[in-house]
């Protein structure tokens, strides 16, 4: 019996492959669980729908992700740190601050896109990497002064 996955199967295939297998293990195993339909014409065709409109949406997320790298890049971010005598730092910059700043700035990014590696804790510019998609990534410019 063939039948197309709508899902990896490990040792089976890859999703949306048409696999030939043993009737039972498609109608016992495979078919209830969601992870395959039964190779028919109108099932193939609704296969081919569903990733034509994957990939549409898969290239508006990377348009997007390539269109929020302009705009991230296009600018310096400022931010400020508290720091004592002779430019001790009392705290340090991290990861959530420059979320809340990108956030006032109207930039919506999940936080853990902020690749910081480790906090800022002396005043100057650094690059902070972000990454927006899989394939996209964008470098901030953010300079860090005195409070």
């Amino acid at each position: 019996m063939n039948v197309i996955l709508l899902k990896d199967v490990e040792k089976v295939g890859k999703e949306g492959s048409v696999v030939p297998v043993k009737p039972g293990f498609a109608r016992n195993y495979l078919v209830p669980r969601g992870l395959a339909l039964p190779a028919t014409p109108e099932h193939r065709r609704m296969v081919e729908e569903r990733a034509r409109q994957a990939q549409a949406k898969q290239a508006r997320v990377h348009k997007h992700a390539q269109q929020l790298k302009q705009k991230l890049e296009s600018r310096s971010w400022t931010l400020k740190l508290n720091v004592g005598e002779q430019d001790v730092a009392f705290g340090s910059v991290t990861a959530h601050d420059v979320h809340e700043a990108l956030a006032q700035a109207g930039i919506a990014l999940d936080r853990h896109a902020i690749q910081l590696e480790e906090p800022i804790k002396v005043l100057g510019i650094y690059d902070v990497p972000i990454r927006l998609h899989p394939e996209v990534g964008a470098t901030l410019k953010v300079w860090v002064v005195k409070a």
